[in-house]
């Protein structure tokens, strides 16, 4: 029967907006959108120039996140994001701005090369067919991007840049004095001049070919060095430490991961450690995301103080360098250079057994205990873990302002990835140290006076005593003297002591730490770098870039038994032996090379893509100038340049965002773009949740085939738990934007993800409330398209004075929250505005339909164009003006003003918006019901708020 009902239905609308007219509007629409080019925004010059007078037009650059074409496809929590930098880009556009919006894709990974190991399918082959899959969603949501400008990272005329930009990094050295970075050929002038000596007695010209090298090294902004990294066997690769577990295992296949020193290449990031604090102030930034760059960052003021060991010194980076007089011992990251030689042979007499771990000899306690640390992650070892564990080297450092002997530890909280990888230990005034001293029997001094009332000897203490209020105390001897002094005063005072004899100096030091660059897998860029046979790197010229991947027959690094530390990882690149040994002639006759085997970091193509995206077919330069100032450049309101609006998750804070601004600054100092930031404003967006159902066992069950019933839910007769969490395929509750789309329309879906909330918020999706969308599209359709003959039913006559007001406030309204990316507020006033209509009765007058129109333009396009043609029009809404209100029609004809005689209301009057105060007042007290209520009684004061409060004060 219902069938029957539906095809009646159908034939007597037969233009009535369902799901297969919307389908069939927007795959037409979408098709006249690319045959046209609607969305190509033309660049002022170069390869892409358009019309000269664009460049006169403000630009808008807008940004969507980097996208990774997964094999699962799109989920509707993926295109959020993508739908909002959408609707905002559309309402640019119809507001006079160029508007630069495209998307491409970052397509070198892990899940890519996991594929290709376990199926043999080239990398390559099913990353495009992911891409393809992912091109044909995305077009179904009507997205407006000037699709001439999208690539992929593997992409070789892509990556030509990507190594490009690796070789200018290498090729350059930080200039402190200039505060910049510098070319290298720079560094070795100076050298070579002698206005800059090489380390050590010699000079430049007498030093070989690979000291100049290392000497360099030293310099260079990307650099290999012998770095202890997370070695996981299992895996046969390096793993970032975002891959490591809190318990030291891989994310992946959950094998154990043990610290081993490799040779691994860095970007020397901590070099713009303060630019790239200091620049954040003028960013348009959440401040959650500016605190956690800063806290990433790290900056703390101390000084540098060297203990003597024998004939060495072991430095420490402190803080608090006032309490240098409570350090009793000091603690050496298990991985620290030192370690090794200041070990004794044996024991020194007089060593107390809890520091010897139980051992003969020393290099025995050190060699079990360095073991025993390589088996924990970084998250490990910073734990605050209730035993204390380390061991005692044997060797003794002096106190530099007391002359003590102190015993010289290793333990795994002191990392060699913060400071210098060594602490003097004030046990006293240090919780953590105070915790150890404890477990080792170790002295403590107190020197800076407790105020708590629990005296100076620590011994009577249960915990540590921490305070920058305070004053010095037992912290003299022959050379200097602190006591007395506020923490303040003797920080002072000690630094410069240390600096006047050459043991320390005032310092600043950071928590972040160069960039490890290497990854031992194939699915990445190869580092355009060559050794020749000294083990010299030298930098490909540009003319042999790019350096494309070679065919290998496996893609997977080589495993070894997972709980073997001492191997050596062996990438899949080093396997081609034709590829990796190769004659080259590099400007001074042929010679034999071998290539890096190692590749880079699935970041890095992420970190300069905003650039290709203006420039994207320029195969001369990284991108022309001209282009890169008009789209990027500094200007009012952006200082330091970049993206007009980066739209992206919350996660990237500190890795994607931090590495994109260094590679933006070095770019800059070099000359290369005129904009030090990449983005100069970013708006994260919340997710979209589902419910997660599980069963007894804890396994996700299909979300679409649970029932609720009674208030419980069921699954094939098994009751099961609901909890919101996080839209996947593993979690059985994805809903694809391909399933919306057929049911309702793109449109709909469009409406709906803008509607659910505010858009930096996260909210749960509910397939069932998309339909009050998809009804909304169809009573606006029925306002102005006769269902029943498909023409247009609008009037060609002025509307009222009521109808205006409801049009007017409706643009002011939308245009606003259009500007301020509050879309769900602005479907609101759409919705208000067309129910406004609906209610009405009779035709539409065609200047409000043409207007209702443009003002749902951005929001749900497809519909929209077909109306701005079903009215008469022949060219695209998409470049319409948006429509601008009549300041006459937004301000209410009157307001209700409250009249109050002792806190009580006594009147309403309806006021105009721009009555006096004089007016208001004589109004007021001429209205009866006042009269009335103050009975002949006098009236003392008369508060006037106009034009909505009065409020009488009898006498």
């Amino acid at each position: 029967m219902s069938e029957m009902n539906s095809a009646a239905a159908e034939a007597a609308a037969p233009h009535r907006y369902t799901a297969a007219m919307a389908a069939d509007i927007e795959a037409r629409w979408q098709d006249v959108w690319d045959a046209e080019g609607t969305y190509e925004a033309p660049n002022p010059s170069g390869d892409l120039a358009g019309d000269p007078a664009v460049a006169a037009r403000p630009e808008r650059f807008i940004m969507d996140m980097f996208p990774y074409p997964s094999g699962a496809g799109l989920h509707v929590g993926h295109p959020l994001g993508y739908i909002a930098t959408d609707v905002f880009a559309r309402h640019q556009r119809m507001t006079g701005h160029n508007v630069l919006h495209t998307l491409g894709f970052d397509a070198f990974g892990l899940p890519a090369e996991q594929y290709a190991v376990q199926t043999g399918t080239h990398p390559r082959v099913s990353t495009e067919a992911n891409i393809e899959n992912m091109k044909l969603q995305l077009r179904r949501l009507g997205l407006g991007h000037d699709k001439r400008r999208s690539f992929a990272t593997i992409d070789p005329d892509y990556y030509k840049w990507t190594q490009w930009i690796f070789l200018q990094i290498f090729n350059s050295w930080y200039d402190e004095e200039a505060g910049r970075a510098r070319p290298v050929a720079d560094l070795v002038a100076q050298f070579e001049s002698g206005e800059r000596q090489a380390p050590g007695t010699r000079a430049w010209g007498e030093l070989t070919a690979a000291e100049r090298a290392d000497v360099l090294g030293d310099y260079r902004l990307a650099y290999a060095s012998d770095a202890p990294v997370n070695w996981c066997p299992g895996l046969g690769t390096v793993l970032a430490n975002e891959e490591v577990t809190a318990d030291g295992r891989s994310e992946r296949g959950n094998y154990p991961v043990f610290k081993a020193k490799l040779r691994q290449w860095n970007m020397r990031i901590t070099a713009y450690a303060d630019r790239l604090l200091d620049d954040l102030d003028a960013l348009d930034w959440p401040e959650a995301i500016k605190l956690q760059q800063r806290n990433w960052i790290g900056r703390s003021e101390g000084a540098r103080v060297d203990f003597a060991v024998g004939d060495d010194a072991i430095t420490v980076f402190t803080t608090r360098q006032d309490t240098l007089f409570g350090a009793t011992y000091m603690v050496l990251a298990p991985e620290h250079e030192l370690v090794e030689k200041i070990v004794p042979a044996a024991w020194p007499e007089g060593t107390h057994d809890v520091w010897t771990g139980g051992h003969a000899t020393p290099a025995e306690a050190v060699d079990a205990y360095r073991k025993q640390a390589a088996s924990k992650s970084d998250v490990e070892r910073q734990a605050e873990a209730k035993d204390k564990t380390g061991v005692f080297t044997g060797a003794y450092a002096v106190n530099p302002v007391s002359g003590d002997r102190v015993p010289v530890f290793i333990a795994d909280y002191v990392l060699m990835s913060y400071g210098t990888g060594a602490i003097m230990a004030v046990p006293a005034h240090d919780t953590r140290d105070f915790a150890f001293a404890r477990a080792f029997e170790l002295p403590m001094r107190c020197v800076v006076e407790p105020s708590d009332g629990r005296g100076t000897d620590p011994s009577d203490w249960d915990d540590a005593f921490d305070s920058y209020d305070a004053k010095i105390v037992n912290s003299a001897s022959d050379a200097i003297s602190l006591d007395g002094l506020g923490v303040v005063e003797a920080k002072a005072k000690i630094t410069e002591w240390l600096a006047g004899r050459g043991i320390g100096e005032g310092t600043v030091n950071f928590r972040l730490r160069d960039w490890l660059f290497s990854r031992q897998r194939y699915w990445g860029e190869p580092f355009p770098i060559v050794y020749d046979e000294d083990g010299i790197a030298h930098p490909l010229p540009e003319s042999m870039l790019p350096l494309e991947l070679p065919e290998v027959e496996d893609y997977s690094p080589r495993t070894f038994d997972p709980d073997d530390a001492d191997t050596q990882p062996e990438t899949p690149l080093s396997r081609n032996e034709d590829w990796v040994n190769v004659t080259l002639d590099l400007g001074d006759g042929p010679k034999k090379y071998r290539r890096e085997t190692n590749t880079m970091p699935n970041w890095a193509g992420s970190c300069w893509y905003e650039l290709r995206y203006l420039d994207p077919h320029n195969s001369e330069r990284l991108v022309d100038p001209e282009i890169e100032r008009y789209w990027m450049g500094p200007r009012e309101g952006k200082p330091h340049g970049g993206a007009d609006l980066y739209v992206g998750g919350a996660e990237h804070a500190v890795l994607h965002l931090l590495y994109a601004r260094f590679w933006s600054k070095v770019l800059f100092d070099l000359g290369h773009i005129s904009s030090p930031e990449p983005f100069h404003k970013l708006y994260n967006q919340g997710m979209i949740q589902a419910f997660v159902y599980r069963d007894a066992r804890g396994i996700a069950v299909p979300a679409a085939e649970v029932e609720e019933r009674d208030g419980a839910f069921w699954y094939q007769g098994e009751k099961v738990s609901r909890v919101l969490g996080k839209m996947g395929k593993s979690l059985k509750n994805a809903v694809t934007p391909d399933e919306i789309c057929a049911e309702y329309g793109a449109d709909t879906l469009r409406l709906y993800e803008m509607a659910m909330g505010p858009l930096d918020v996260s909210r749960p999706w509910d397939t069932r409330a998309v339909v009050g969308q998809y009804r909304l599209l169809q009573r606006l359709w029925r306002n102005i398209v006769d269902e029943s003959t498909g023409e247009a039913t609008v009037v060609d006559t002025e509307p009222d004075e009521g109808t205006l007001r409801a049009l007017h406030k409706a643009i002011d309204g939308v245009g606003q929250d259009m500007a301020a990316m509050r879309f769900n507020t602005a479907i609101a006033k759409v919705t208000e505005l067309n129910n406004y209509l609906t209610k009405a009765g009779g035709p539409v007058s065609r200047p409000v339909a043409e207007q209702l129109v443009l003002l749902v333009a951005p929001l749900a396009p497809h519909i929209a164009e077909e109306l701005w043609h079903r009215l008469g029009h022949t060219d695209s809404v998409v470049h319409q003006d948006f429509p601008v209100a009549d300041p006459a029609y937004v301000v209410d004809e009157t307001v209700t003003c409250v009249v109050q005689i002792k806190g009580k209301v006594k009147a309403r009057l309806e006021v105009s918006p721009s009555i006096t105060d004089a007016d208001l007042e004589a109004l007021a007290m001429a209205d009866q019901g006042v009269v009335a209520a103050l009975g002949g009684a006098g009236v003392r004061k008369v508060i006037v708020r106009a034009p909505k409060l009065v409020n009488i004060v009898p006498a």
